[in-house]
Order: C-alpha cells, then sequence, then structure tokens
C-alpha cells in the first residue's frame, strides 16, 4: 500500500497592513491549474479580506474554498476554529491541491504550525512553509528597535510603558518562524532604506530564510508554494517569546465596525481617516465604501496614516451598500471620537 501525500499548506504571517491579502491574490490569479483552498483568519466583523479574494473570480479557489474564522487570533484557538476549518476543506469532493492560511496581524506562528503535528491532521497535512510578509516602510520609520538597550532606555524614561510591547514580540515571532520573508512596499523606500532594513531582518530571522523584495506583493507563486520545509518537524528551531509560555492572548487590541451613509467625496474621507490615525493612534482601518453615483464599491485599506483606496468591484444587486470600516487599535482607542469623525459626512 502507499502512502497518501499529505496536503500542503502555507501559513502567510504578517504585521497588520503588511500586504497578505495583496500577495495572495496574486498567487491565486496565477497559480495555473493547481486547486487552491483559503483559510483566512481576521480582526473583526466585517469579512474584508475574504471579499476581496473573493473578487479574484479564480476558478481554481471556488468560493466553497474559501473558509473565513472572524476570532483575531487563530492561534489562540486552534481547536475551535482551525480543526474544524480544516476538516470541512478535507471533507470537500475535490480536495484541494495546496491550501493557504492567512493569519491576522496578531497571530503567532508557533502555535499554529504545532496543530500540523496533531494525530488527526498530522497524517492528512503539512507545513510546506511560513511566509512573513513584512511592511518596508513601516520597519524603515522604526516601528520596531533592533537596539535592546535603547529599547530599555526609552522604557524606562517612559512611565506609561509597564509592559513590553506585544506589537514588537508578534513581529520578532513571526520573522523567527518563517521559512521565506518577503520584503513588501520597496517601492517606498531608497537603496540605501531597503539594504537597511534586509540586513535588520536577515539579523533576526532563521540563517535558512531568504529575504524577497517586492512590490504590492508580486511575486511568481513558484517561489511562495512548494518549499517542502515540513515545518511541524523543525518546531526546536523555530525561537518563539513565548515558548515558556502556556498560552497567550492579544487583550491588549481591540476592535469595533462603523456604518454610515453613502459618503460624496473620497478624498475628504481618506483625509478624515489620516486625521484619525494620527489623533488617535489607530493601527489598522479597512473596509467597504458606498460612494453616492457610483455603481462600484470603494476599497479602504489604510495602516497608520498611509492609506490606499479604489474601486474593487460593482455592487451586487442584492449586497446592502452601507459602508462599514473595521477600525483596530490599541485597548482604550477612543471609539465614541473615531465613530464621530467618521460619520462627518
Amino acid at each position: 500500500m502507499t502512502t497518501p501525500r499529505k496536503i500542503p499548506a502555507t501559513i502567510v504571517t504578517g504585521f497588520l497592513g503588511a500586504g497578505k491579502t495583496t500577495l495572495i491574490r496574486h498567487v491565486l490569479e496565477n497559480a495555473g491549474d493547481r486547486r487552491l483552498a483559503l483559510i483566512i483568519n481576521e480582526f473583526g466583523d466585517v469579512g474584508v479580506d475574504g471579499d476581496i479574494l473573493r473578487a479574484c473570480g479564480v476558478e481554481s479557489c471556488p468560493e466553497e474554498n474559501i473558509v473565513e474564522l472572524a476570532n483575531g487570533c487563530l492561534c489562540c484557538t486552534v481547536a475551535d476554529d482551525f480543526l474544524p476549518a480544516i476538516e470541512a476543506l478535507l471533507a470537500h469532493e475535490k480536495r484541494p491541491d495546496h491550501i493557504i492560511i492567512e493569519t491576522s496581524g496578531l497571530a503567532l506562528p508557533k502555535p499554529l504550525v504545532k496543530a500540523f503535528d496533531w494525530p488527526s491532521i498530522r497524517s492528512k497535512l503539512t507545513v510546506d512553509g511560513v511566509i512573513a510578509v513584512i511592511d518596508a516602510k513601516a520597519v524603515a520609520e522604526g516601528r520596531f528597535i533592533n537596539d535592546p538597550a535603547a529599547l530599555a532606555r526609552q522604557r524606562a524614561e517612559t512611565e506609561t510603558i509597564d509592559h513590553d510591547n506585544p506589537l514588537e514580540e508578534v513581529f520578532e515571532d513571526q520573522i523567527a518562524c518563517a521559512d521565506l520573508i518577503i520584503l513588501n512596499k520597496t517601492d517606498l523606500l531608497d537603496c540605501g532604506e531597503e539594504q537597511t532594513v534586509a540586513v535588520s531582518l536577515a539579523n533576526r530571522a532563521r540563517s535558512s530564510a531568504p529575504i524577497l523584495r517586492t512590490r504590492q506583493g508580486r511575486i511568481n507563486p513558484a517561489a511562495l508554494l512548494g518549499l517542502s520545509a515540513a515545518a511541524e518537524d523543525d518546531l526546536a528551531n523555530r525561537p518563539s517569546h513565548h515558548d515558556a509560555e502556556p498560552d497567550h492572548d492579544h487583550d491588549d487590541f481591540e476592535s469595533f465596525v462603523v456604518t454610515f451613509p453613502a459618503i460624496a467625496d473620497p478624498a475628504s474621507l481618506t483625509e478624515r481617516i489620516e486625521r484619525i490615525a494620527r489623533d488617535h493612534d489607530v493601527l489598522r482601518v479597512k473596509g467597504f465604501v458606498e460612494v453616492a453615483g457610483k455603481p462600484m464599491r470603494l476599497l479602504i485599506q489604510a495602516v497608520g496614516a498611509r492609506i490606499q483606496h479604489h474601486f474593487d468591484r460593482p455592487w451586487k444587486p442584492e449586497e446592502n451598500r452601507a459602508s462599514r470600516l473595521v477600525v483596530i487599535g490599541e485597548k482604550g482607542i477612543d471609539r465614541s471620537a473615531i465613530t464621530e469623525a467618521l460619520m462627518q459626512l
């Protein structure tokens, strides 16, 4: 008897707004005849990432092969969410050739990799590779500090900081677990900045993990799919800040949804989002907006004060055209002030 081939799975990690969904969309559109399935883990109540990927209309990844999980942190709910999602995909009449798992920006990759060693799925699946997508511009702007001594001095001088920065830990854990690092948005850097960021990442990464530079997630799918890393067998070489902890949580973050009527001017909305991000330290804003008189929906994706927007597809006849944006920030953000600012039509 021959042993059934394990289905390879690729785990795509990355901080909020690094470009994971854009990267995956590019892979879907260029994957050829390979039958793909997606598990998408979002942070918030609006399935923005899943809706973006469904809009691809790629036959190799039909809608029934796209599974959305809105818990915000898949690594915290492996048994409750991940395993049932996997079982549902494996139950399809046409099993996928490859599964892509997009984690939220808050998820730690190592607990998810560990799940592939569980007896119920070990014989069926293998982690083909862990991909860390990095926002080159954010790193170049010093969002994460490389010098521990400098960080210690800063923390000592700031009375309001009484714990380690969870964003930095998530960032470092994602890099340390990666089999491949995608340095995205390099078009926003000059050559010197790009090289500095690449060196910084290489110093944190596994020695075997290459760094590929890209813009807008445009990369040959063959570079991502087919790494054959079997990461579940290599956990000891993937260090984590949380190795000594039985579990973890992300109580330092919260999200909420703002719903509002159609807008008249997209430029005015983006200016408000930029101002809100700066005034309230908002990490991420994403969602869909109705523009009065326009048959297409406006996709909004903001990372801090950097905002991208475009009309991605026509509204469907049965769709509710109400504008809905997910706002993600650290615990204690002023929901009422942010909501009021967004509602100033």
